[in-house]
């Protein structure tokens, strides 16, 4: 069975549209709809009907969807696990918004250069979501915030970025000292429980600061908006730029190493694909500049 025909498939059922899964393959409706046809003589049943402008699965077709998945991720598996030359096959990648502006980029131009027979597959969500598809088997590798506990033992991870912990005001606030900006101005605080939020709480703790709390909601970008428009300081990591263009700004540092948010590559040690995870840190290593404590995957 033709695994280009079960691609095919999966991508008219997902986009709902011949013409969207033929854009998205490269390949003509005509084609498109040839391989969907030879696909269904070799199953026996029809996969697929046109319900107005859509394409549906039938039942039939919503009955091998998952196993039609699964059988194309055991394909591009074999393909890497079988790769004697450049690794090959698909890397499943999830990254945190932040990171997937500033750091990643640079790494996933450099992994298309060097090995463009790597195909990347991208998630993004938050540090905690990324971790528990890492553990699942559902990412090979997540860009994230180190997790404010021990690492298992089945998992490794190499620190890509250190973010320090600065103060943001707006221009017109002309007090450099936290503790008197932080006890005067309103404050736009990180969601306490996401993994940067609890680093920000244990600063304000150990500072023994009382904000006057305005908004609390997750997302840097948001926030850092919401302090140019006036709206309030904000205690932020400093992630890796692109930042908001437009924005009038002061960025001061505050609380030092302890406060820092290490921003981590993480992998399960066994997974198959350990030599795309080794492609990607290979790559990684040389878009940024080299961290302390790394770790290099056993296998790569």
């Amino acid at each position: 069975m033709d695994t280009s025909f079960i691609e095919t498939f999966l991508a008219v059922a997902e986009h709902g549209s011949i013409a969207e899964a033929a854009r998205r393959l490269n390949l003509t409706s005509a084609a498109v709809s040839q391989r969907v046809r030879v696909l269904e003589d070799e199953v026996g049943a029809r996969l697929l009907f046109r319900a107005g402008r859509t394409v549906r699965p039938t039942e039939s077709g919503i009955a091998i969807l998952d196993r039609a998945r699964n059988f194309l991720k055991d394909a591009r598996d074999l393909r890497s696990i079988a790769a004697t030359g450049k690794p090959a096959g698909q890397l499943r990648l999830g990254a945190v918004q932040t990171a997937l502006t500033g750091l990643v980029p640079g790494i996933l131009k450099r992994m298309r250069d060097t090995y463009p027979q790597i195909e990347i597959v991208i998630t993004r969500a938050g540090s905690a979501d990324l971790y528990g598809k890492v553990l699942a088997g559902e990412l090979d590798l997540a860009v994230i915030a180190h997790p404010p506990f021990a690492v298992p033992k089945a998992c490794d991870w190499r620190v890509l970025r250190n973010e320090p912990l600065i103060m943001l005001t707006p221009s017109s606030v002309k007090s450099r000292d936290p503790r008197v900006v932080l006890a005067t101005e309103p404050f736009i605080r990180q969601d306490r429980k996401s993994w940067a939020g609890r680093i920000i709480d244990g600063y304000l703790r150990k500072a023994g600061i009382h904000p006057n709390e305005c908004f609390e909601l997750d997302g840097y970008e948001s926030i850092v908006v919401m302090v140019d428009q006036g709206l309030g300081v904000a205690l932020v990591h400093e992630w890796a730029p692109p930042w908001p263009e437009g924005l009038s700004l002061r960025r001061i540092p505050v609380g030092g190493d302890p406060f820092r948010r290490p921003v981590v590559a993480l992998w399960t040690r066994a997974t198959v694909r350990i030599r795309l995870v080794g492609a990607f840190l290979e790559e990684a290593g040389k878009a940024l500049p080299i961290r302390k404590a790394q770790r290099t995957p056993r296998g790569a």
